[in-house]
């Protein structure tokens, strides 16, 4: 035989190494096809000897191997002489030939030993198979490597599960994950095996339909991935998408929306995160088969406690199932709903054959829903941490569809913006659960949970030619449509529409525009409307970023949304506008230059003069702090520059030496002055084409200049630099990193410019990037 390309120790092929010909394609038959010629080349590097036996496991073993896949093998005997050199016979050839290889010699006495100590070895030892040799000592090893891991089973899989978790927690969830590893991580094809050796134990049919048609999805991906790059590797990159999917014949349909991203490896990303979802949400049910036959060993004559938890719900050993009177010829439409309402609120799972029941039988839910299950969703949205799996279970078995017909649309949509964790499905399930920890402050919970739900309702959508492509504008009236759908009056249904609408509002305004302007404030006022929305968008926000993932939040975010709100709700309730903040009195009293540091604030005051602000932010990017906001102010011939920083390596500078910078460049050093500029064009970004935006009417005395452009150390220096060049005074600046781009906002000093002078400042901001 003529063994396929594969790699050498090293992971990368070698100019000598051999190729199975015409056998590198993706499938089953490919796969079968490679085992076959790795097997006929093998057989031919035993010789025929009583008491030998050459064995195949992991991939080989199972007949799945893929392009670029390894070679596991065990060279088992009874004990026969001169078998190290009958398996150097074998090893040599294997790694002359530039293939890995994970190899061991053993008696079966030895095998099943090590197997009994190591839980991996047993599980490799279910997969083993005859390649050449003695049959007889292979099928030995076989049957009573199986017959072992039955009778220990039980007893060995919380070490199994144990070093599973550790696992995952390395690699991560594939479900959810925009580059996992198709083997180690969670979901993906290690976790089969684990379901194939529960099986195999005869605990649970843990390989159902559905997971057996995941794992050959996933097989195919990994082929296609070796495919594509040419080697072993289980990490599907980005770059690595798109041909992978060409290869599997996936394509994004041409109506796919902005937020996909639009191209052939989303439909990848939600191939393989269904395909994760399934086998883990098969492999949590087999863990907990696993738990109640270990329970019933344990306690002897073992009787499942049956207690009633809702309507028509029942816990029967520590699941839910149906009660005998709700299965009948007609069942409820609301069953379903009502049935995961069950779980969420108990926090227990619902039995595979009543979800599998639910599914075959229980009828689609009018429009608009009966009140009763509208209320269970509500439960359902409301149990906090419960939802989570329940969800997912009755996501798995085809009830959410049933319920809303928008979910497919949803599910396991990438989100390629680094701070999102989830895909958009599981998104919209999290921050409704983290809703329900806000639910005490607002009068109307349950329009919190449902918009909640559904605020990123509109990724997804196609952008209408020539209107909005914002996701929140299209997804209100999706928003809307369901909440008219799941029963709710017309009048709460359009304040779904507007929280959906607004849910971005507060921490964009937040951080990008100045919260002492009057304009600010009446015009957030006059978008929310009333208190009562202004109170469901405030609770909608912070759940909107719980959800969203650590970096989505902070401290200082969360100060500059609750300092909006507060100022909003005084104007909503008093129609006077709260009072701009005074300046800090020691900034007016003190000798000049003054320079106070307290944590995160950063105050100076000089003597006035142009370019104050671009030099206080030089000297903080100097000492490598991210200015977050910016005043500037001129006070009885003061210049004021107030500064909320944070450290851009998570390590805060010497205050020692950044109080002695700033007092040396207030004053006009020289020798600062130039190191400044020295660290800016240094910093100097690239990436994508930086982009201005003008705002006309966002601030009472002041235009508003808006640039998005790709972060680095030192732009607000530089930017603050060229408008004062351009003879511009810059009253404020609010700064807003998202991801590895910022959209900063200068207010600047004065009314609208023409035409001409807005191209001039808009060269010079985009130059100085």
């Amino acid at each position: 035989m003529t063994p396929s390309t594969t790699e050498n120790a090293s992971g990368t092929p070698g100019p000598d190494t051999p190729v199975v010909d015409g056998v590198d394609g993706v499938g089953e038959a490919a796969r079968r096809e490679r085992a076959d010629r790795y097997d006929r080349w093998l057989s031919t590097l035993l010789p025929d000897r009583d008491g030998v036996a050459l064995v195949a496991v992991g991939g080989l073993g199972r007949r799945q191997c893929a392009p670029h896949g390894d070679l596991d093998l065990v060279l088992v005997h009874t004990g026969v002489p001169g078998i190290d050199e009958l398996a150097a016979g074998i090893w040599y050839p294997v790694w002359d030939a530039r293939l890995r290889l994970d190899h061991s010699v053993r008696t079966v006495g030895e095998a099943l030993s090590v197997a009994l100590d190591d839980v991996k070895v047993s599980l490799g030892l279910l997969d083993a198979r005859h390649v050449a040799g003695d049959r007889r000592v292979a099928d030995e090893l076989v049957r009573t490597a199986a017959d072992q891991w039955r009778r220990t089973a039980v007893r060995q899989l919380p070490a199994l599960r144990e070093t599973t978790e550790s696992r995952w927690q390395a690699h991560g969830d594939l479900a959810f994950l925009l580059e996992g590893d198709l083997k180690e991580a969670a979901g993906g094809l290690r976790d089969v095996g684990i379901l194939r050796a529960i099986a195999t134990a005869g605990l649970t049919d843990a390989l159902r339909p559905a997971v057996r048609a995941a794992h050959l999805r996933l097989l195919d991906t990994r082929d296609a991935l070796h495919q594509q790059v040419g080697r072993r590797v289980d990490r599907l990159l980005a770059q690595e998408r798109d041909g992978v999917a060409r290869l599997l014949g996936l394509r994004q349909p041409p109506s796919a929306g902005p937020d996909t991203g639009g191209h052939d490896g989303d439909v990848l990303l939600r191939r393989v995160a269904g395909d994760a979802r399934t086998v883990s949400h098969a492999l949590d049910d087999a863990w907990r088969a696993a738990d109640r036959l270990r329970g019933r060993r344990r306690g002897g004559d073992h009787r499942p406690v049956r207690r009633p938890v809702a309507r028509d719900v029942v816990e029967h050993d520590g699941e839910l199932v149906l009660a005998r009177t709700a299965i009948g010829a007609r069942p409820d439409p609301a069953l379903s709903l009502r049935v995961a309402a069950a779980a969420a609120v108990t926090r227990l799972p619902i039995a595979r054959a009543t979800c599998e029941w639910l599914a075959a039988y229980c009828p689609p839910l009018p429009s608009p829903w009966p009140s009763e299950a509208r209320a269970a969703l509500v439960t359902l949205l409301g149990a906090g941490p419960g939802l989570i799996p329940a969800w997912e279970t009755c996501d798995r078995y085809g009830l959410v569809d049933g319920w809303l017909p928008v979910w497919p649309r949803l599910r396991s949509l990438p989100q390629h913006n680094p701070v999102h964790r989830w895909t958009v499905d599981r998104h919209l399930v999290q921050a409704a659960a983290e809703a329900s920890r806000y639910a005490r402050e607002v009068d109307r919970p349950d329009l919190l949970l449902i918009g909640a739900f559904l605020h990123d309702v509109g990724k997804g959508l196609p952008g209408v030619p020539g209107g909005p492509t914002d996701h929140s504008t299209l997804g209100a009236p999706v928003a809307e449509a369901v909440a008219t759908r799941i029963g709710l009056p017309p009048a709460e249904a359009a304040l779904i529409g507007t929280l959906v609408r607004l849910h971005l509002l507060l921490p964009d305004v937040a951080t990008r525009r100045d919260l002492g302007d009057p304009v600010t404030i009446t015009r957030v006022a006059e978008a929310v409307g009333d208190p009562t929305t202004l109170d469901l968008l405030y609770a909608l926000v912070r759940a909107d970023a719980a959800a969203t993932g650590p970096a989505a939040w902070s401290d200082w975010k969360g100060r500059l949304v609750a300092d909006l709100v507060t100022r909003v709700r005084t104007a909503l309730d008093t129609g006077v506008l709260p009072a701009p903040p005074a300046p800090d009195p020691a900034l007016l009293a003190e000798p000049l230059p003054v320079v106070h540091l307290d944590g995160e604030r950063v105050a100076v005051a000089a003597a006035d003069r142009r370019g104050l602000l671009a030099t206080v932010a030089g000297c903080l990017a100097l000492h490598r702090l991210e200015v977050l906001t910016a005043d500037a102010s001129i006070h009885d011939g003061r210049a004021l520059v107030e500064c909320r920083v944070q450290p851009r390596y998570g390590l805060a500078p010497d205050p020692v030496a950044l109080a002695a910078d700033l007092r040396r460049a207030l004053v006009g050093d020289v020798s600062v002055t130039q190191r400044l500029r020295g660290r800016a064009l240094a910093a100097r970004a690239t990436g994508a084409a930086p982009r201005v935006v003008w705002h006309r009417d966002a601030a009472t005395d002041a235009v508003l200049l808006e640039l998005r452009a790709a972060d680095a150390a030192g732009l607000l220096y530089r930017v603050t630099s060229a408008l004062d060049a351009a003879g511009v005074e810059v009253r404020a600046a609010r700064i807003s990193t998202l991801g590895g781009d910022v959209v900063d906002a200068f207010y600047l000093v004065g009314g609208w410019p023409d035409d001409a002078e807005r191209a001039r400042l808009e060269a010079a901001v985009l130059a100085a990037v």
